[in-house]
């Protein structure tokens, strides 16, 4: 009997139907292995939370400020001399009254002596036209002389007294031109380079600068505020009554600094639109000098029912101010906010969440909208568990 053979056909049907039971049976054979890129989509992210709890804090205003010395004097010669002696110094702090320079006083002492011997004399004149007018007096009620001998001994009388207040006018300019010679400090602060050195020529004019002294406890802080910002303010005024207290916040962050309002300009600067301010505080220890910068902090009241939340936690998007809270499903989810001041580390939250919402505060850069998240106990690290770059 002749042999059969299939036709074409059916020989291409049956190579496709091996390869395709090899295939299925190739890839049924696989499973995806634990901890792959499969398994890493379904994983929840650990995070650390805070509970909001609504509480209140101070309202305030915060702006840049400048201190400046409450008292500012310049030291100038009030004589003309060479100078001796420089007492001070150069930066140190001084006392009201203490010594700083000393002027050459012996030029000043001879103009003194001159003056006190003027001074003599006139009184002797006067001295001697009151004996004589007392005794032409007596020969006028005698007829002795005649009315215009005794008016003139009055006149002279008048004219050497006159004289004398003159004398005893240069005296006194004199004496207090030789006390000038010493040059005290007017107020108590701290002193500056000193503009002249010993044996230089001084002189009363333009150029009789010595040196300069600042006041700095108490020490002032100017500043200015918007003219927008005292929409804050009761009635937009800056007073004690709608300034409840003055923090000053230096460089160094320390705790801050309680002062004073001293100031409060009258009018609106027209060319800045500002409210120019002034600011006092103590300071003994002279921890703040002239001209530093510092962040001045007008308390203006209080405001209930708000929010504190880290500032890492509060995310920024064109759309705003958003934070991550943890919906009932476990899941991620964006919650848009309304941000007021910043306090301390936290920013003050206005609107947006409410009490019991739970924030995520870390690993923000692993949660997604809706993606779940794991809840990690207070304190434990969210990469915790992890083995280490580098480490078994």
């Amino acid at each position: 009997m002749p042999a059969h053979y299939p036709s074409s056909f059916s020989v291409k049907h049956l190579l496709l139907a091996t390869t395709s039971a090899l295939l299925l049976a190739a890839c049924g054979g696989d499973k995806p292995k634990e901890g792959g890129p499969g398994a890493m989509a379904g994983m929840a992210a650990p995070v650390s939370v805070i509970e909001a709890q609504p509480t209140r804090v101070t309202t305030s205003i915060e702006v840049v400020g400048q201190t400046e010395g409450a008292k500012e004097v310049e030291v100038r010669a009030r004589v003309g001399g060479i100078l001796l002696q420089r007492s001070y110094e150069e930066g140190a702090s001084v006392v009201a009254g203490q010594k700083l320079f000393q002027i050459d006083r012996a030029p000043l002492e001879i103009a003194l002596a001159q003056a006190r011997a003027t001074q003599a004399e006139a009184q002797a004149r006067v001295d001697q036209t009151i004996r004589e007018t007392a005794r032409l007096k007596g020969m006028l009620t005698q007829n002795a002389i005649s009315q215009k001998e005794y008016d003139d001994m009055v006149s002279s009388s008048a004219i050497a007294k006159a004289t004398l207040l003159a004398a005893q006018a240069r005296v006194r300019d004199a004496e207090l031109n030789l006390s000038y010679a010493q040059v005290t400090a007017p107020i108590s602060g701290i002193t500056g380079r000193a503009q002249k050195s010993e044996g230089t020529l001084v002189s009363t004019g333009a150029d009789s600068l010595l040196t300069t002294i600042v006041q700095t406890d108490p020490i002032w802080v100017r500043f200015s505020i918007a003219d927008n910002e005292l929409d804050r303010l009761p009635k937009r005024q800056v007073n004690k009554a709608s300034v409840r207290g003055v923090q000053i916040v230096t460089a160094d962050g320390e705790a801050p600094l309680a002062g004073k309002l001293n100031f409060a300009a009258s009018s609106i600067d027209p060319k800045l639109g500002t409210l120019q301010l002034r600011a006092e505080l103590a300071n003994p220890d002279n921890s703040l000098l002239p001209g530093q910068f510092v962040r001045v902090k007008l308390i203006t009241g209080e405001r209930e029912g708000v929010f504190l939340v880290p500032q890492s936690a509060v995310l920024s998007s064109d759309k705003g101010k958003f934070v991550f809270v943890v919906g009932p499903d476990s899941k991620a989810q964006p919650r848009p906010v309304q941000t007021g001041d910043w306090q301390g580390k936290d920013w003050v939250i206005l609107g947006g969440l409410k009490a019991g919402d739970k924030i995520i505060t870390d690993n923000l850069m692993k949660v997604r909208p809706d993606a779940p998240v794991k809840i990690q106990p207070a304190g434990a690290r969210p990469d915790a568990g992890k083995p280490q770059a580098g480490k078994a």
